[in-house]
């Protein structure tokens, strides 16, 4: 402490126009949106985000720039801060993201827990092996893939529920390029249209759920709003659709033992989570982590079960044994599973938590609020933030929303969470749904491709938006 004392006027010295930020009183938060150091956060969180976008062709894994630019944002403001005679503000203002992160964290992983449990048992693979037996017209390929894709995201990511399916539609569609682009934008659309009626489909609604700006059942009143969203461009896009049955494909996969119990598990953990969180208030972390306590105890139940039918003994698994196959070979490994997580999104979602809440720190956010949201009022701000989560990922475009927790009705809330979910489907890097169809339709699903079918996609977003402004005008 005495070292930081004799440093303090070195500093002041070096950086006076932070002590000429504010004269706030104590304790109190700072503007430093016109100091260095404010445009300096500002300067680094911008390259990091460059630096995401730039993902693909710099093979750079998307959390590395934003976790860097996190811990020089909250050093700078660290220093602005103790600078400013308040040394622990800065403190009490990141752990508010960090608590924020925390819950995100926890019920992120048991969510992916679950999805990689379904694939790992082969629920996913089943359901792909039914659709491309059946010897459907691509025309009821491209009509059931949307549609399933639209059901399943609710409850099942949005990236894993495209790409089940667009490999349902790569297979059928073979080396018809035609269909396979129109059938890999509509799964796209319909599973990020699936997700913005559902808390657990998508992290921008996940989000609004966990701040308590809306309750579970709210979500609902988007349904045939987000359902519009979908509707519309698949209806054009289905002209476009080649004829033909082409041969069905014989393919036929056994989900392995349990696989059926754990999506029977997996919707008890999300019916008991959004009851623990409606009736008690709990944080639905609570509730998705001890769902992830029901599944381990089942997987153990598996392994131990099919053990004993072999006539093995039973013993403690060590942890390299539990990372590895040595359990018994029909039973869920759910340690790995957690372990297959996908980890650098999960880093990603710190980095951009922390970094925005580092520019909430600074004064951006309360200045973005009043320029937009005042300035603009927020009809037109929360229609231009779907727009913007096209060209930004929409995680940080609704964490800041959130963040700057403008005064706003709940038809105003849910419009903002419907547009932030769709806006990303108006071009094909908008949404991680479409990122990761794009990576396995390599050459034929493509940024252009996408593109030339955006203005339909507009006309399903300018639809949805009118029908939720009609439905739900008793909200607003």
């Amino acid at each position: 402490m005495s070292a930081m004392r004799l440093l303090i006027p070195v500093l002041a010295s070096l950086f006076p126009s932070v002590l000429m930020a504010a004269e706030p009183a104590p304790e109190q938060a700072l503007d430093l949106t016109g100091t260095w150091i404010g445009l300096t956060c500002l300067g680094l969180f911008v390259a990091a985000y460059v630096m995401v976008v730039l993902e693909e062709w710099s093979g750079m894994r998307k959390s590395i720039p934003v976790l860097m630019a996190a811990g020089f944002i909250w050093t700078l403001i660290g220093i602005a801060y103790t600078l400013a005679g308040q040394p622990h503000w800065a403190g009490e203002m990141v752990r508010h993201s960090l608590l924020e992160y925390g819950e995100l964290l926890l019920f992120l992983l048991v969510a992916m827990t679950y999805v990689n449990t379904l694939q790992e048992r082969g629920v996913f693979d089943a359901l792909r092996g039914w659709l491309v037996s059946r010897g459907f017209s691509l025309r009821i390929v491209f009509w059931v893939t949307g549609a399933l894709a639209f059901l399943m995201s609710p409850l099942a990511d949005n990236m894993t529920t495209a790409l089940v399916l667009s490999s349902v539609a790569l297979a059928v569609g073979g080396d018809q390029t035609r269909f396979v682009v129109v059938a890999c934008i509509n799964i796209v659309v319909a599973a990020n249209a699936g997700g913005a009626f559902s808390p657990f489909g998508d992290i921008t609604t996940l989000m609004v759920w966990q701040k308590g700006l809306l309750g579970a059942g709210e979500f609902m009143a988007l349904a045939v709003p987000a359902f519009v969203n979908w509707v519309v461009p698949a209806s054009i896009m289905s002209l476009a659709v080649p004829a033909g049955r082409p041969q069905a494909l014989a393919e036929t996969v056994t989900v392995k033992r349990g696989g059926y119990m754990i999506i029977g598990m997996f919707v008890i953990t999300v019916a008991v989570t959004v009851t623990m969180h409606t009736a008690f208030h709990l944080p639905p972390a609570l509730g998705m982590m001890g769902g992830l306590g029901l599944l381990k105890l089942y997987g153990w139940y598996l392994n131990w079960s099919g053990l004993r039918k072999q006539g093995q003994p039973i013993a403690f698994v060590s942890h390299d044994e539990m990372m590895s196959d040595h359990t018994e070979p029909h039973a869920p490994n759910t340690f790995r599973e957690v372990a297959r997580s996908e980890w650098d999104t999960l880093l990603f979602f710190y980095g951009i938590i922390v970094c925005v809440g580092g520019l909430g720190a600074l004064g951006y956010l309360a200045a973005g609020s009043q320029l937009i949201y005042e300035g603009l009022g927020a009809m037109t701000a929360n229609i231009l933030v779907g727009v913007a989560s096209a060209i930004i990922d929409n995680i940080p475009v609704m964490y800041a929303v959130l963040s700057m927790n403008p005064a706003m009705s709940d038809g105003h809330w849910l419009l903002v969470t419907l547009t932030a979910g769709v806006g990303g489907s108006l071009l094909s890097i908008g949404s991680a749904a479409g990122v990761a169809v794009m990576g396995q339709a390599h050459g034929r699903y493509t940024f252009f491709s996408h593109l030339r079918w955006s203005w339909a996609i507009a006309l399903g977003y300018v639809a949805g938006i009118l029908v939720h402004l009609w439905l739900n005008r008793g909200l607003f």
